[in-house]
């Protein structure tokens, strides 16, 4: 069932979102995603371990499973229900959080902005071609790390996730910053493609969940978007054909209002439900 797109009146007071960033990013890219869900809500934006104020170069997650074991002590921070909100590399952690056992009963909602993961590309020849397009990447990034080329690993890196679209210019600052935090990538990637039985996840979950795409970002991004479309229910998609892979950022104007929306209307679907005395999956599902 597709959730409707019936105008509720924005309220967040109350509610907890949890927001994870993208590979040699921070929480900061979701300052103003903060303002937009304004002062009454709660937003947990940490810093994935290995990047920002998490830096660690010991025992990193090797699997999205260990990712969401690192975030425990941010998500102890929640009480009640939590909204996820991931974008490239971290929007599959919250994919990976919203089908965790531990955590799946409190998701409230769900927003992804072009998760990473290529596993659920093996299913057909065309989309593996995408997966081993993307493996390769990651045999050259890794390589690069290894040999101590960290520029060489952030060129190319950066040269993918760029897509059709225009080549961004990053500041130096930002390319210092990413240059210090490359030997991350290679466990981002590793993460990345240990993660199986995708499908088979996405099409459990019961919780409203919003996708979005850019027309100009890596045709692996966008498909594994499309595919995650037709598996799971509950699903409202955003398409901006004018945007790339960080659409997180550069089009935050146009995608923030969309999650708080998203955002408050799974919170009036739950008031509904429980109020009927149904389960909140099976209304939402």
């Amino acid at each position: 069932m597709n959730i409707s797109t019936q105008a509720f009146s924005r309220n967040n007071a109350g509610a907890t979102v949890v927001a994870l960033h993208c590979s040699l990013g921070s929480g900061r890219q979701w300052a103003k995603l903060g303002t937009e869900l304004g002062a009454n809500a709660k937003l947990i934006a940490p810093d994935l371990i290995g990047y920002g104020s998490s830096a660690c170069l010991l025992d990193l997650p090797l699997t999205l499973a260990q990712e969401v074991q690192a975030l425990r002590e941010h998500l102890r921070q929640t009480n009640g229900p939590i909204h996820l909100v991931g974008h490239s590399y971290g929007g599959a952690i919250a994919f990976k959080i919203a089908t965790d056992p531990i955590y799946a009963h409190r998701i409230r909602s769900l927003s992804l902005i072009e998760p990473v993961l290529p596993t659920l590309l093996l299913e057909s020849a065309p989309d593996r071609r995408l997966h081993d397009q993307f493996a390769g990447l990651a045999r050259e990034v890794q390589q690069d790390i290894w040999n101590g080329s960290a520029l060489e690993a952030i060129d190319r890196f950066c040269e993918f996730w760029n897509g059709s679209g225009p080549r961004e210019l990053l500041s130096p600052a930002v390319r210092i910053r990413m240059i210090e935090h490359a030997e991350r990538l290679a466990f981002d990637f590793a993460a990345a493609f240990a993660e199986a039985n995708v499908t088979m996840e996405a099409a459990s979950l019961r919780v409203p969940t919003l996708l979005f795409s850019g027309g100009q970002s890596p045709n692996l991004t966008q498909r594994i978007v499309r595919r995650l479309t037709a598996i799971m229910d509950g699903v409202e998609i955003r398409h901006l054909p004018d945007a790339g892979h960080m659409l997180a950022m550069t089009h935050a104007a146009d995608i923030n209002p969309v999650i708080a929306d998203h955002i408050a209307r799974a919170d009036e679907l739950a008031d509904v439900s429980l109020a009927a005395g149904q389960p909140i999956a099976e209304y939402a599902g």
